[in-house]
């Protein structure tokens, strides 16, 4: 059997092949629906150099895929063989023929043979196209975004970042993306034993102000992204203090160290939230909006101006004020997946509030945005460009993944399993649309939530 796509890149083609050859673009690359894991990466593309998965199979099962890389020739293509896997046999050729300059083609050609000979190729040969198709739908439209986007700033300097909470949805995905852009990326962890095995992390305890204040010298920029998670419990008294403290204290510890420093970072990038407007009914919130009134824009606030230290030391300070981050890897879109696959999805209370959100590739290249456009600083709306309702939303993801939506949460069912922190998240209204992105000249990777429940969960 064979496979074949290609799609035209507006980047040359030794810039392709370069991208291919970072260590993160694996990770750039896995289809977030399969929930593919890499078990062990022994090198790169070159000639010997092997990548272990773990990759699903049915029913919850799971099997190991192990490739081995051969036919590279630099600047033009390599090939990867399967060791060890579910097929018979595997060759995949990954080719980078250049058609100008500035431009070449991305040439996917897979030949491979089922186990169990005819009768496996009968059984499996529809399943394993409709997945090939898929899967290298995602791969060429994400490689074409994001090469194209570190193609575009390929003539600047090359950063040194450093990166809190690294670990969560959005640190990983932005660690793997900067780091396939040759960007040096150092993650600023809380656990000192893997500070002290991995020489590419700085420990630090935000919560006693602990890190060694000189390994902090020298970077281009930070990001602050860390936080605990506002939807993992109920919001008791004592859990909202420690929402507080992960955000506030810790943006005030780092902010007040980066201001005394001989060389001191050009930038500061602190995460926020939309939820720094409130319940705000069918009004359209830009940054220039006030703040609302609650527990969650109250947080914000103090969380943005814990990041003054910075700003009086003359660093450049960006809040990106992110909204509902959609990944089927989990956030909001992942806790929902199960229900709507067994069509069991439904609006939550009368439908009407205002979801604004964003797909998880967006957020990762608003901040790349916000790193490389020296202009923008404060608070950035970080949403799709047409915010939704939550009924408009619960259609959308129905009709991606040919669902009915049967069973609603009614606001009296949301209020007294979850709630304060459910009326906040579920019930509320923030209309917001990205007015500084927009004229600062974002594209936006998926500019519709359709588009971008299709991309993310392979249904284009």
């Amino acid at each position: 059997m064979r496979f074949m796509k290609e799609t035209l890149l507006d980047v040359p083609a030794w810039f392709a092949f370069n991208w291919h050859a970072q260590p993160d673009a694996l990770k750039r690359l896995l289809p977030p629906w399969e929930k593919i894991h890499i078990v062990n990466q022994k090198g790169g593309i070159e000639n010997g150099d092997r990548v272990e998965l773990s990759i699903p199979l049915f029913a919850g099962l799971r099997t190991r895929w192990i490739a081995e890389h051969c036919g590279y020739e630099e600047g033009q293509q390599f090939e990867d063989v399967q060791l060890k896997g579910p097929f018979e046999s595997w060759h995949h050729k990954h080719v980078f023929e250049p058609v100008t300059a500035t431009s070449c083609k991305l040439i996917d050609d897979i030949e491979y043979t089922f186990p169990f000979g005819k009768p496996g190729a009968m059984l499996g040969k529809a399943f394993v196209q409709n997945k090939l198709q898929s899967l290298f739908a995602y791969r060429h439209r994400q490689s074409k975004t994001e090469m194209e986007l570190h193609y575009r700033y390929h003539q600047k300097k090359r950063l040194r970042i450093l990166i809190s909470g690294s670990s969560g949805i959005i640190g990983s995905s932005l660690c793997s993306f900067l780091r396939t852009g040759g960007h040096e990326v150092i993650r600023l962890v809380r656990n000192e034993e893997v500070a002290k095995q991995d020489p590419q992390t700085i420990f630090w305890d935000p919560k006693r102000g602990e890190v060694d204040r000189n390994s902090l010298e020298s970077f281009d920029a930070v990001i602050h992204l860390g936080g605990a998670n506002i939807a993992h419990h109920k919001w008791k008294p004592a859990y909202k203090e420690e929402i507080k403290k992960s955000r506030v204290h810790s943006t005030q510890v780092l902010a007040s160290l980066l201001a005394t420093l001989r060389e001191k970072p050009s930038v500061f990038i602190v995460a926020s939230a939309i939820g720094y407007y409130g319940d705000r009914s069918d009004d359209v919130m830009t940054e220039e909006s006030d703040s609302g009134i609650g527990f969650l824009p109250e947080l914000v606030r103090a969380w943005e101006d814990a990041a003054e230290p910075a700003r009086k030391a003359g660093i450049r300070v960006v809040h990106p004020r992110i909204g509902v981050v959609l990944t089927p890897a989990g956030a909001a879109l992942g806790s929902m997946l199960p229900l709507f696959r067994y069509g069991l999805g439904g609006v939550a209370g009368n439908g009407k509030q205002y979801w604004s959100s964003i797909s998880i590739h967006d957020v990762v290249g608003s901040i790349h945005f916000m790193l490389m456009n020296e202009p923008l600083s404060g608070a950035v709306n970080v949403v799709m460009p047409e915010p939704v309702t939550n009924c408009e939303f619960t259609k959308t993801l129905a009709k991606v993944l040919h669902r009915p939506t049967l069973l609603p949460m009614p606001a009296p069912l949301i209020k007294l399993l979850l709630g304060e922190m459910g009326e906040a998240l579920l019930l509320e209204s923030t209309r917001v649309i990205p007015e500084k992105l927009l004229a600062a000249g974002y594209q936006f990777q998926q500019e519709t939530l359709e588009d971008t429940f299709r991309h993310l969960l392979g249904r284009n």
